[in-house]
């Protein structure tokens, strides 16, 4: 596999995804492992996750690595979870992410807005709600209380 060189300046914000191996649905049902995991890796690595969504094959994140190289702190919270999932289901080997994962720079509010609104409707685009207030696994609803959305 080729060495994936990414853009790293201090201060600097990123819409993340990542997929599980073979976009087996296990994040939703083991969403307590995978926050466990997050919790974990927030002790040990300075981060700052500012919107998330959970479901059921991937994750959506916007996050400032902060200090942080972007890769390591991905690398650890897959690895937390992996650990995690694999304990609860008595397997020792096995994929349980799809290598690597995708970022994007945030380039300005607009951009950051735009990335805030796909986050939080993926789980309606994905057909598994009609109101993205419905999905229980996202940040939508700290947004909501903060007055950063409306209820409709």
């Amino acid at each position: 596999m080729s060495k994936l060189i990414r853009h790293y300046s201090p201060g600097q914000i990123y819409f993340i995804t990542s997929v599980t191996h073979n976009r087996e649905r296990i994040l939703v049902e083991n969403s307590d492992m995978f926050w466990a995991g997050i919790e974990k890796v927030k002790k040990d690595t300075s981060f700052e996750l500012s919107a998330w969504v959970i479901m059921p094959d991937h994750f959506h994140f916007v996050l400032d690595p902060l200090e942080s190289d972007l890769s390591s702190v991905m690398k650890r919270i897959k690895l937390a979870f992996a650990y995690r999932f694999r304990k609860s289901k008595g397997l020792y080997r096995g994929k349980v992410w799809q290598s690597r994962f995708w970022d994007h720079i945030i380039r300005d509010d607009n951009d950051l807005s735009r990335h805030l609104d796909y986050i939080h409707y993926n789980p309606v685009k994905h057909g598994l709600v009609s109101s993205p207030f419905d999905w229980e696994l996202s940040s939508i609803h700290g947004f909501l209380k903060r007055g950063q959305y409306e209820s409709d």
